[in-house]
């Protein structure tokens, strides 16, 4: 009889490459060294619950089982059995005072090692609701402290705490990640982020591009001090409605870029964008503050204009519809006053959105029955269709450095860091979180912005070496060729298996399809020349 032990091998070789290239262990180790007598040290715990994110993402206290299962002691020479809770809350315990050094050391490496391009980056926050009570009182303000505040999901009955991002336009790789308060407004957390990456990219230039909550008075001040030149979308209050319907559609510049979305579809059905402009004007909040002037560029968007037409008729025949009931009732049981019409009828405008169009009027006959009369108005409703599609971005770039046209197109790698977000709590799981303290909680969330650059190297990666085209087959059962994605790369990887023997008899890597070696050796991992430990 011949003893066979068979593992789960995964990804785990690659998170290892991409791990040891970034030096996640060398770089926890020297801002946080371990005790002499450790079994394990910080930066060996820290690297193995990076490398599980991206393979089978576990709560925190079922590490120690996704250890045993797979096999994290032959690629990491980690024994399951250390990495228990204590020990791993231990390692979240010592990293929590250097979560910023940590994030600027690892973007830094990644930057170098990778040879990553940082002359755009991409800045966004997300929130992420967590479970159980976090009295304020009982956290620790030195760290990130779980509280209410806006999310993103509208668990507006859950505390939360946040994560900054900047990806770069290369790959959409963050380069750069912290944590904040549940409670941080995002406007206010936009300079900290343009100085970490002014350290980052050092004496090179970088474009930082975000979202509307970039554009306050304080903000923009603060950038154009710093020369940090940048693109973000108007708030739409900053852009009246008149001042889209006023432009001439015809006269704008069509650019040439198509979306990725639109690219196998006929030339008549894609979105086609627009681009005027001029300038826009920001005050200061007091009198002596200096007016900042802007370029500003005026977009169209051919289907945002019929997404929002379908929205508007929507409304309306909603609208329309309980009007209509509304006027059936009137003088009935439930609405046998005026004010009681009335009444309902503001609050069908409100709820359906239509009260600037709506125009109606309550009658009573003689004997003081009410009666309802409305229409919308049409005029109100051709101006409204005026403005479809528009939106603003405005920017310091001059226009010899990017016309109207290149600053959308820049403006439109702001999807990256929405889909890496998308990444960091689909693929790497950021929910399952178990922890006591705010200063853990913080701790791993940061592990998780760790391994979102391993997780998104790894698509760059195979990305490149597929090299223009980008694409491959064999990702789907149908076979037809489409760009990889990180999710699609380690759900192939992870069907790889180690089967373990004896003494004589090394490890193997059973390898059951092509498309498994394929990406293997587009990423450049030889794992059937790994030196296996033996048992």
């Amino acid at each position: 009889m011949t003893s066979v032990v068979e593992k789960r091998l995964g990804a785990l070789p690659v998170a290892a490459e991409f791990l040891h290239r970034l030096d996640v262990a060398g770089i926890v180790d020297g801002l946080c060294p371990s005790a002499a007598s450790a079994h394990l040290t910080h930066g060996q715990v820290i690297e193995a619950l990076v490398a599980n994110r991206p393979t089978s993402p576990m709560p925190l206290l079922r590490v120690g089982d996704w250890a045993r299962v797979w096999a994290v002691e032959e690629v990491f020479g980690v024994e399951p059995a250390l990495l228990n809770d204590d020990r791993l809350a231990r390692a979240l315990d010592a990293i929590a005072p250097h979560l910023e050094q940590l994030a600027g050391t690892v973007g830094a490496r990644a930057i170098a090692e990778f040879g990553i391009d940082v002359s755009r980056c991409h800045w966004d926050m997300t929130s992420m609701s967590v479970h159980g009570a976090y009295v304020e009182e009982g956290q620790d303000d030195r760290f990130p402290v779980i509280k209410y505040g806006h999310p993103k999901d509208r668990r507006t009955d859950l505390k939360q705490i946040q994560a900054g991002i900047a990806a770069t336009g290369d790959g959409g790789i963050p380069v750069h990640a912290r944590v904040f308060d549940g409670g941080a407004a995002e406007v206010s957390q936009v300079v900290g982020a343009m100085k970490d990456l002014r350290k980052l990219a050092g004496e090179q230039e970088f474009l930082m591009v975000a979202d509307a909550r970039l554009v306050s008075y304080a903000n923009i001040a603060a950038l154009l001090e710093a020369g940090v030149p940048f693109i973000a979308p108007v708030p739409a209050a900053q852009v009246k409605d008149g001042v889209y319907a006023a432009l001439d559609l015809e006269q704008a510049v069509v650019v040439d870029w198509v979306p990725q979305r639109d690219a196998g579809k006929d030339p008549a059905e894609r979105e086609v964008y627009r681009v005027p402009e001029d300038v826009h004007t920001l005050a200061g909040p007091r009198k002596r503050d200096p007016v900042l002037t802007l370029r500003r560029i005026l977009v169209h968007s051919t289907a945002n204009a019929a997404g929002q037409q379908a929205a508007r008729a929507k409304r309306l025949a909603r609208a329309a519809e309980e009007l209509d009931k509304l006027a059936c009732a009137a003088g009935g049981r439930h609405y046998k006053t005026a004010e009681k019409v009335a009444a309902r009828a503001g609050v069908i405008a409100a709820k359906r959105r239509v009260t600037a169009c709506l125009r109606w009027h309550v009658h009573q006959d003689d004997a003081g029955l009410p009666s309802l009369e409305w229409g919308f108005d049409q005029d109100v409703l051709d101006a409204e269709a005026k403005a479809d599609g528009w939106y603003a971005l405005i920017t310091p770039l001059p226009a010899e450095q990017a016309d109207p046209a290149q600053v959308l197109i820049q403006y439109k790698g702001q999807g990256t860091v929405e889909r890496r977000y998308a990444d960091f709590k689909g693929p790497l799981a950021v929910t399952p979180v178990f922890v006591q303290h705010n200063r853990r909680a913080a701790a791993l969330v940061q592990v998780i912005c760790l391994a979102l650059p391993v997780f998104c190297l790894i698509e760059r990666q195979v990305r490149r070496a597929l090299g223009l085209e980008q694409t491959m087959a064999g990702l789907y059962p149908d076979n037809r060729r489409v760009r990889p994605t990180g999710r699609m790369i380690l759900h192939h990887l992870g069907e790889l298996n180690l089967r373990i023997g004896n003494i004589t008899d090394p490890p193997t890597v059973q390898i059951t399809r092509g498309v498994q070696l394929h990406l293997l050796e587009l990423l450049g991992i030889e794992v059937t020349q790994t030196r296996w430990p033996q048992t």
